[in-house]
């Protein structure tokens, strides 16, 4: 896939739009905050790890930038884990936004990183090796034992992206929770990243990317907040 061409794109830029023309159908992916798995330093995956203190201020923060830029939301979706439930709860709080209930699916789960799970990097490269490790970890097609590789999360992830996101995104502003290697996923199909290109992005805790779409569901628009 070639790489999606995105003139309007700024990193970390509020670019103002004239009132009468508020955004419409509007896609926002926002990556959990901090979890206690994160601050260990561990493989995480489908461990149900909860928020850190720094994680909840994350959480608030994002949405407190939402509310700076005027977002209110039709629709919400995150994963079924604690860090990720957390996280839009409390980013939906401090939006203003407390009686939206997200829709909880195991389809946005994180990437099952099977026999890593658990493991801080250094026991990890010990059991296996460095250059397997990170193989596993940043390449789109490595499979970690009884794990997924980042194409798995691919296939599990677009078909619900398509049935339920992508529609209620036509239909107005929509939020997304989720993890670092499930929005790796959906951003390869929403900037039609190529699989060597997906393989160096990396996704902040915490971190909002704001797209919006065209009649034609292509993106017109899209940008990041740190």
């Amino acid at each position: 896939m070639a790489g999606l061409d995105l003139p309007t794109f700024r990193q970390g830029v509020r670019v103002d739009r004239p009132p009468e023309c508020p955004p419409r159908r509007c896609l926002v992916l926002i990556r959990h905050g901090q979890s206690q798995a994160n601050a260990n330093g561990l493989f995480t995956g489908l461990l149900d790890s909860p928020l850190t203190d720094r994680g909840r201020q994350e959480a608030s923060a994002a949405g407190r930038r939402l509310r700076e830029e005027g977002l209110c939301f039709d629709a919400a979706f995150t994963s079924t884990l604690i860090r990720a439930i957390e996280t839009s709860r409390l980013a939906l709080d401090a939006l203003g936004q407390a009686d939206l209930m997200p829709t909880q699916d195991a389809a946005l789960d994180e990437r099952d990183y099977g026999d890593l799970s658990g493991l801080d990097k250094q026991t990890a490269y010990r059991r296996f090796g460095a250059e397997q490790v990170e193989e596993w970890r940043r390449s789109y097609a490595g499979q970690p034992p009884d794990g997924e590789s980042l194409r798995d999360t691919v296939a599990r992830i677009v078909p619900f992206y398509l049935r339920r996101i992508q529609p209620a995104a036509m239909r107005g502003p929509t939020l997304v929770v989720g993890h670092g290697n499930a929005l790796r996923a959906l951003m390869m199909v929403l900037e039609d990243l190529a699989p060597k290109e997906i393989e160096s992005v990396e996704i902040a805790t915490g971190s909002i990317r704001i797209y919006e779409f065209g009649q034609d569901t292509t993106i017109a628009y899209c940008r990041i907040i740190d």
